[in-house]
C-alpha cells in the first residue's frame, strides 16, 4: 500500500476543517478539477486544484454571491498544490490575512 502524498495529506487538513469538494466532469466523465469550499467567520474560502502544478485558492466576503466567480477577493494565492494549500491552511480563521487581531481586555 502506497503512502499519502503530500499533497492527499493537505487536503485531507482541509477536510477536517470543514472544506466540502466536488469534483466537476467533462462530457466524457473525466474529472476537470477539485473545488473545494468552506464558508466561515463571515468569509468563504475556495480552493481550485486543476493539477498539481495548477492550483488557485480565494479568500472572499462571506456575502458574495457567487464564489467561483467573486466580484470580490480578499486573498488569493496561485501555483502548486504543496504552496498554496500550505498558504491556505496558513490563513487565520477569525481575521482577513494581513489584519491584527485585537482583544479587548474585559474590566473586572
Amino acid at each position: 500500500m502506497t503512502a499519502p502524498s503530500s499533497t492527499d495529506l493537505r487536503l485531507a487538513e482541509l477536510v477536517s476543517r470543514g472544506f466540502r469538494f466536488m469534483h466537476p466532469r467533462n462530457p466524457d466523465g473525466h474529472v476537470v478539477a477539485v473545488i473545494g469550499v468552506r464558508a466561515h467567520h463571515n468569509v468563504i474560502d475556495v480552493v481550485w486544484l486543476r493539477g498539481e502544478d495548477d492550483v488557485i485558492a480565494t479568500r472572499m466576503p462571506g456575502d458574495e454571491t457567487n464564489f467561483l466567480t467573486p466580484a470580490r477577493i480578499i486573498w488569493r494565492s496561485s501555483g502548486t498544490a504543496g504552496e498554496v494549500l500550505d498558504e491556505l491552511l496558513g490563513l487565520p480563521d477569525d481575521r482577513t490575512p494581513g489584519t491584527v487581531l485585537l482583544r479587548h481586555a474585559v474590566a473586572s
